[in-house]
């Protein structure tokens, strides 16, 4: 069984093993990542094996830490890494170099059909119908986008939207408010197959699908990082927020994912706080006193055009996975169109949570 897990702002850590009688055998860990002293990665193997094939990843780490040397160093490396590592070996998990990507980048849509093509792309995916694909969102609109579980009336100024003319849409993703004006900020989903993150925890997915962009970030001279849960941040403030959304395959057979970004290009700060109701306990939460502090947006950190911030971010992912061309097929564009005029264009479906 083989395993790869890139953890999040470090390294590469692979795992082979197999099993026998239900315990982890002949287990060997490698890498590009740093250890000091060469005896920790044999202290490492000798960590993991007999460990029970069905322990989690708290347990192995737990083993792998003991077993460690006192005067043990360790650069883009943890741990926890490596038990994911395991884990993933142990689920089969897929790399991203398995899949033939297709990038989706498209004339402007409404919000309520940028719902829609979410859902549909997504169990396309899922019903493997569609390779894994990257969607880069161009907004016909400005738009509220609240999450599944939120409630309308106490995230949104409903009179604040109308008076500036703000669709309200909800996603089928859970998560917080997003409020978007189209020349300001930069939307995109990845639909992929769940097996891309098998053996990761719900969290641990949300920091293994936003990697390839914190590398893309770098690339323009932006140290950004993962902030946990569904954060994108850097030492000016979040840039950007994730959401997840797990569907089940036809027959209850494998699943997709759908993760999708909304990054702030630029923000209109004062605008965001007549429609949005961002309540204290919120920014407490977040440590700071106020909502415009909590968001710096790209266009003053790259100094860079919207659009060649996007090219930026697309020819990185290429560069790392490959990415070919795409639209959304005839069939997918009929069921998303059917979809916004039905549930997400629907106040019956925005307002489910009054």
């Amino acid at each position: 069984m083989h395993g790869e897990y890139k953890v999040p702002g470090g390294k590469l850590v692979v795992v082979d093993l197999e099993v026998e009688d239900g315990a982890l055998r002949q287990v060997r860990v490698a890498g590009d990542f740093f250890l000091e002293p060469d005896e920790a990665l044999a202290a490492i193997d000798s960590a993991l094996e007999g460990a029970p094939a069905s322990m989690e990843t708290a347990g192995l780490a737990a083993r792998i830490t003991a077993a460690l040397p006192e005067s043990t160093v360790m650069f883009g490396l943890t741990a926890e890494g490596v038990a994911i590592a395991v884990r993933r070996a142990l689920a089969h998990a897929t790399e991203w170099s398995d899949y033939d990507w297709q990038l989706i980048h498209e004339a402007p849509q409404s919000p309520a059909l940028h719902m829609a093509l979410d859902q549909v792309i997504t169990e396309e995916v899922a019903a493997g119908r569609r390779p894994p694909t990257l969607r880069v969102w161009e907004w016909a609109s400005p738009s509220v986008i609240i999450g599944s579980f939120q409630s309308l009336r106490n995230e949104v100024d409903l009179d604040g939207a109308a008076r500036h003319g703000i669709d309200v849409v909800r996603r089928i993703s859970g998560g917080g408010a997003m409020f978007v004006e189209p020349p300001s900020t930069i939307t995109y989903s990845l639909s992929v197959p769940d097996a891309l993150v098998s053996g990761l925890s719900f969290a641990d997915s949300y920091a293994y699908l936003d990697d390839w962009v914190l590398a893309a970030l770098g690339d323009m001279g932006i140290k950004a990082w993962y902030q946990p849960l569904n954060d994108i941040a850097t030492e000016a403030g979040k840039v950007a927020g994730a959401a997840q959304k797990r569907m089940v395959g036809p027959n209850g057979g494998p699943g997709a994912v759908l993760h999708h970004v909304t990054m702030s290009y630029d923000i209109d700060a004062d605008k965001m706080l007549e429609v949005l109701r961002i309540g204290k306990e919120k920014l407490s939460d977040k440590g700071t006193k106020s909502a415009k502090k909590r968001v710096d947006p790209l266009r003053r950190q790259t100094g860079l055009p919207r659009e060649t911030v996007i090219e930026k971010m697309i020819d990185s992912f290429r560069s790392r996975y490959g990415l070919a061309q795409g639209k959304i097929g005839d069939a997918e564009l009929t069921r998303a169109q059917e979809l916004a005029r039905t549930k997400f264009g629907t106040e019956e479906w925005t307002a489910r949570v009054p």
